[in-house]
This record gives structure tokens, sequence and C-alpha cells, in this order.
């Protein structure tokens, strides 16, 4: 079998009319370099079918080439479904350029869907840029709990520790998914402040809660001992 033989196939693919078949085709790209399966991946970005859309939209993040970056800012800041806008914000984590951080901070202050400003968030703490501080900061102000959940864990992710104060007065919120988050967000900040307030939420009543508290814990105590050797 030549090598250029699937290609042709997966593109043959991508032109059924049957939306089974390009969801296959698009699958089979998992295979395929970033140089050979972006070209692909373009062909379906204006499916007709919204699922194919959000797996091309997806692919693009695991298939780094120079012009994914401009294609995901591109769907994130203009197209017209917020599963999409979504899709392409959580794809520019996952594609790991911290170009990204200005168009996502946009997308979190300007867009006006929870979805998208949730995949914002998740993609900023992913991306590890202490320039999202102050997004993720207001996040924790939103009526949403989903998006206090996203910007805790972001917040542990970019090892802000200027965020350690204000993440601590979810110590006590009524979502055990709120306290989890900061438990495993307080074991990327290694202060004492973190360590108090993990001793505490080891003693949670919810036992993701608590077992999330002494995993972050082991990490703290891990990140010391480095800390005493170097």
């Amino acid at each position: 079998m030549s090598a250029t033989f699937p290609l042709d196939r997966i593109a043959a693919q991508l032109e059924s009319q049957n939306t089974r078949d390009r969801m296959l085709a698009l699958a089979s790209l998992r295979q395929v370099s970033p140089e050979d399966a972006v070209p692909l991946i373009k062909k379906v970005l204006d499916d007709q079918s919204l699922q194919i859309r959000s797996m091309a939209v997806f692919a693009l993040g695991i298939k780094p080439t120079a012009e994914c970056y401009g294609i995901l800012v591109k769907l994130l800041e203009s197209d017209p479904d917020y599963g999409i806008r979504a899709d392409a914000a959580g794809a520019l984590g996952y594609l790991g350029d911290r170009r990204a951080v200005e168009p996502l901070m946009r997308a979190f202050y300007e867009d006006t869907d929870w979805l998208v400003r949730f995949s914002a968030a998740v993609s900023l703490g992913n991306l590890k840029d202490l320039r999202a501080h102050e997004v993720l900061i207001s996040a924790l102000n939103s009526d949403e709990v989903i998006l206090q959940q996203a910007a805790i864990a972001a917040l542990g992710e970019i090892r802000d520790l200027e965020a350690i104060d204000r993440i601590l007065d979810f110590a006590q919120s009524e979502d055990w998914l709120v306290r989890q988050r900061l438990a495993e967000a307080l074991g990327n900040l290694p202060t004492s402040k973190s360590a108090a307030a993990l001793k505490y939420l080891a003693k949670d009543g919810h036992p993701q809660v608590s077992e999330a508290a002494k995993i972050a814990l082991d990490r703290l105590r891990e990140l010391d001992e480095k800390l005493l050797e170097s």
C-alpha cells in the first residue's frame, strides 16, 4: 500500500454524503502527521454537521501547524455558533501557543455565552501564563458556579501565588466541586496558607474533597523537599 493511498482515501471519505463516513475519516487522522492532517481537517470546518465541525476544530488543537492558531482565533472571535466558539477556545488551550492568551481573555470578557467563557478560562490555565491573573480573578465573581470552578483550577495551573487569599474565600463553599478544585489548586501553590487550608480541607465531609486535599498536601511536601535539595 502506498504512503499516499490512505490520505487519498481519507480525503474521499471527507467528501462523502454520509455523515458517519466523514466522522470516521476525521477520527482516522489521529495517525496522520499535522502537516498532512490539517489540509484535510480544513475541508470540514464548514461542514453541515455541527458534530463534525466540532471534531474538526478540536483536531486543529492537537495537530499543530503554523496556520492552526489563526484559524482557531478566527473561529473563536466570529463563528455564529457558541458551541464552535467554545470548541475553538478549548483547542487553543491544547495548541499551547501563548499568543492565545490575549484572544482568550477577550473572549472571556466579551462573549455572552457561559460555555465559551468556561472554555476560555480552562484554556488560560492550560497555557500557564500569569497574564491571565486579572481575568481569572474576575471569573471568581461570576454567578455561574462552573466558571468559579474553572477559574480556581486555572489559577492553580498558572501557579498564581497572588491569588491565594482570594481563592481561599471558597474553602467553605456549599458546592463540593468548588472545594475539590480549591484543594487541587492549592497543591500547586506552595505557601504556609495553602498548607493550613489543605489540612482543613483534608477533614472535609465529602470524600473527594478530603482525598484531593491529602494528595495536594503530599505534593506540597514534595515541592518543599525539592527546594531543600536545590
